[in-house]
C-alpha cells in the first residue's frame, strides 16, 4: 500500500540538490500546499509511488493549526530526513469504519490540494492516525479520481530497493501493522526510526528518520 516516502529538510532546493547529487535524477517542483505552509518537489520511484521531497514554503506566513508543528520540525532539520509515510488503502470512508472497529483513533478524512506549476489542480483525502508509534506508522491517502497520480509524470529513473522500519518493540509494531494491513518491514533497534534505498542511474541514496 506504499504510495510516498516523504523526504523532509528546512530548504526545499537543497533538499532537491542532495537527492540529485547520489542519485542522478533532479525531483521536479510539485507545488506549494495551501495553509500547510509547505512546497514540494518529486522524484518517481515506480508505479504508484514516489519520493516528495517537502520543506517549509517561506512565502506562506498562515499556517493551520494542525499544520504547524511538521513546519517547526521541518525547520529545525540541519539534513535531509525521512519524516513519514503515505499508504493508500483504498476509499477512507470504508477505511475509518475498520479503524473504529478495530478501536484505532484517528483524525480526517481530511481534505487536500495544491495547484501543479501547470495549473492543474491535484485533489486528495488524508487520515492520520492518533498514534503514530514514533512516526512508523504511515497517514494514509486516497487521491481524487480525476487526479493523475503523481508518480506518473514525476521524473523517473530511481527505484525504492528498500523500505522499513527499525524498532525496540517488533511484535507489538508487527500487530498493528497486521491490523492496519500494510506490509512493513520491521527490523530490532533501540531507537524506532524508518529507514529506505533509494537506487538512481548515479548510484544509491540511504536515508533515515
Amino acid at each position: 500500500m506504499l504510495d510516498h516516502v516523504l523526504l523532509g529538510c528546512d530548504d526545499l532546493d537543497r533538499g532537491v540538490d542532495f537527492v540529485e547529487q547520489r542519485t542522478g535524477v533532479r525531483a521536479a517542483f510539485g507545488g506549494v500546499h495551501p495553509g500547510r505552509g509547505t512546497r514540494n518537489a518529486l522524484l518517481s520511484l515506480g508505479e504508484r509511488r514516489y519520493l516528495e521531497i517537502i520543506a517549509p514554503d517561506p512565502k506562506q506566513d498562515r499556517i493551520e493549526p494542525f499544520a504547524q508543528k511538521q513546519v517547526a520540525h521541518l525547520k529545525q532539520l540541519t539534513s535531509p530526513h525521512l519524516i513519514g509515510w503515505a499508504a493508500h488503502p483504498g476509499d477512507l470512508e470504508k477505511f475509518s469504519g475498520r479503524l473504529r472497529e478495530a478501536n484505532i483513533a484517528f483524525d480526517g478524512p481530511r481534505p487536500g490540494s495544491r495547484q501543479r506549476p501547470d495549473g492543474k489542480l491535484l485533489q486528495w483525502k488524508t487520515l492520520n492516525l492518533k498514534d503514530d508509534k514514533d512516526g512508523l506508522l504511515p497517514f494514509f491517502i486516497e487521491w481524487s479520481s480525476n487526479s493523475l497520480h503523481p508518480s506518473e509524470d514525476a521524473p523517473k529513473g530511481c527505484r525504492l530497493t528498500h523500505f522499513g522500519g527499525l524498532t525496540p518493540n517488533r511484535d507489538g509494531l508487527a500487530k498493528i501493522a497486521n491490523l492496519l494491513q500494510i506490509d512493513l518491514s520491521l527490523s530490532p533497534a533501540d531507537k524506532p526510526a524508518l529507514r529506505a534505498t533509494i537506487v538512481g542511474p548515479k548510484g544509491e541514496l540511504q536515508v533515515t528518520s
